[in-house]
């Protein structure tokens, strides 16, 4: 299962997936019929999400199954950037439609 920060244009959020990358086909349509074409996606070290959200994060990834693979672990921003520094992010990774995605150098 791997946990992402995305930067949309509504606002941050968490993820968690049980796709291996945010690159992968299905997990980016998933997020497009949510109207979420466009952003950056920094991965999140999972135990650390697990151990800033607590007994939330349980309760989402519990969740989590094959034919439900995408959950948002947490909509509101503001506490995401709150609980997590930059420096404990991957390296960010770009979407945007017609262009596909980057690998950023950091």
């Amino acid at each position: 299962m791997k946990v992402f920060m995305l930067m949309t244009g509504s606002g941050p959020l968490m993820i968690l997936t049980s796709h291996a990358s945010i690159e992968d086909p299905q997990i980016l349509e998933k997020l497009a019929s949510k109207g979420i074409e466009k952003f950056l996606a920094y991965e999140v070290p999972f135990e650390l999400a697990r151990n800033r959200y607590g007994g939330h994060f349980n309760v989402v990834s519990q969740d989590l199954h094959e034919t439900d693979d995408l959950r948002v672990l947490d909509y509101n921003g503001e506490r995401a950037f709150k609980l997590f520094s930059f420096k404990e992010l991957g390296n960010p990774i770009s979407h945007e439609p017609g262009v596909g995605l980057v690998n950023e150098v950091a």
